[in-house]
């Protein structure tokens, strides 16, 4: 089969291309920004990228055209395959039909903590020999790779909330039917398509219905949104963690223990600070029992998990200053990711640097939470200017002195190198390249000393 991808270099798409690869089929795609790492990630493997969506790639002629949900209503080439007549399809429904059908499928699903989560899953199904397919909206370590097929039955994959396609609004994840699902945690995001979190409960909801009985549901009791959900219709197993009742995170840190509703007590050590993190393992676990991963050979295997590039990954160091990177974007996630590494760093100066550039944050629906989201920092540098909808330094203004917001990523990095000291520790968070400001902060630190 010849599939050609509309929207390829994003991290889900690409991860499509190359399970199709690797399955044998014939790839090639097509976005509006086709660069390094994606690009030459996919032409690795012998994929052919197109930049831009011009009229000339229907004369390719595959089989199907797959359509990312980037790609909108107005694009050329869409409207062009929609005109004619051509066949199409949504990322996930291929992804269902070709990749998925007859496997036993664990989804990590949940607004926080989703590829974290899913890697550790990965791994632990890899340590006890099971050679798991996956699909992760970032790159493990331990395997270098966002995606690979595996070996049947079992396959592992990140399952977002965000739509489908155009011609398909549902959630990705209501095609995925697993068998196995962790729902970590449910706040409101994706302001740009969902208009409160109770639509988004029922995205949740629409998934719990697809599984079946013999599957489980890993659910955090902590969280109400999530409660409601499961309130709505079980017809699954469940197994719940961090609330009154089922699985809880005992400790932490260099020793990582869990207790069951049992009195049942598993160690492990994770590598990876913070109690979100410790919770995340404890979901992952209780999914891998589901596969047959005993819980102590589950927990046990985190004591060689690498981490996730992008989740609190070191960058490097000058001038004695530590530069992190993170995705987190999210205010939970930015309050979540300082306490990982405040628990690290101890009193060290922690300098918090953010590009607010997801939908939802450029909206401004959850500005109000930033101060507290960063409290933990003892400076804070903001990326602001007109691609914001709203006021940066007024949001900011809480923080008073400790917040400093710029209209430039040049600005922004000439501040902290002026401002950071050695000892310190600069995390930055963005859910995009945020303009290669870590090389560049790197780079201005090494010259100002």
């Amino acid at each position: 089969m010849h599939i050609h991808i509309l929207g390829i270099c994003g991290t889900f798409m690409g991860g499509i291309a190359a399970l199709a690869r690797e399955a044998g089929h014939r790839v090639t795609g097509c976005d509006a920004n086709v660069y390094p790492p994606m690009s030459t990630q996919l032409e690795s493997l012998g994929i052919e990228l197109i930049e831009g969506y011009d009229l000339g790639q229907i004369g390719l002629a595959p089989d199907v055209f797959v359509v990312g949900n980037a790609v909108s209503r107005g694009n050329p080439l869409l409207e062009e395959i929609l005109d004619r007549g051509l066949p199409y399809v949504s990322g996930p429904q291929w992804l269902a039909e070709h990749v998925l059908a007859g496997r036993w499928v664990l989804a990590v699903a949940g607004t926080h903590g989703k590829t974290t989560t899913t890697s550790m899953l990965a791994w632990m199904l890899e340590a006890a020999g099971l050679k798991p397919g996956f699909l992760i909206g970032g790159v493990p370590q331990n395997f270098g790779v966002s995606a690979r097929l595996g070996d049947a039955p079992f396959f592992v994959i990140e399952a977002d909330e965000y739509d489908t396609a155009f011609c398909d609004k549902r959630s990705k994840f209501v095609h995925y039917r697993p068998r196995t699902a962790i729902l970590n945690n449910l706040e409101f995001d994706h302001a740009d398509i969902f208009p409160d979190l109770a639509a988004i409960e029922t995205q949740f909801h629409h998934l719990v219905r697809t599984m079946p009985r013999l599957g489980l549901v890993v659910a955090n009791g902590g969280e109400d949104a999530l409660k409601r959900v499961i309130a709505r219709g079980l017809w699954s197993e469940i197994e719940w963690f961090n609330g009154a009742a089922g699985w809880q995170v005992e400790s932490t840190g260099d020793e990582l223990a869990v207790v069951g509703p049992a009195g049942e007590r598993v160690t492990g050590r994770l590598a990876m600070p913070g109690r979100h993190n410790a919770n995340n393992a404890l979901a992952a676990m209780l999914a891998a029992r589901h596969a047959g991963v005993r819980p102590e050979h589950a927990l046990a295997s985190l004591s060689g998990f690498g981490g996730i590039r992008r989740r609190l990954e070191r960058v490097g160091e000058a001038a004695g200053v530590t530069v992190y990177d993170d995705f987190a974007h999210h205010p939970t996630a930015i309050d979540e990711t300082l306490a990982a590494l405040r628990s690290v760093v101890g009193r060290s100066r922690i300098l918090a640097v953010i590009e607010p550039r997801s939908n939802t944050m450029k909206l401004g629906v959850m500005k109000a939470r930033l101060p507290a989201a960063l409290e933990k920092a003892d400076v804070c540098y903001c990326l602001g200017g007109s691609a914001l909808g709203w006021d940066a330094a007024e949001a900011l203004s809480p923080l008073g002195e400790r917040a400093k917001v710029g209209s430039s990523v040049d600005e922004l990095v000439s501040w902290i190198a002026q401002d950071a000291r050695p000892g310190d520790h600069v995390l930055v968070m963005s859910n995009g390249g945020f303009g290669g400001i870590h090389g560049r902060l790197l780079q201005a630190l090494a010259q100002t000393r």
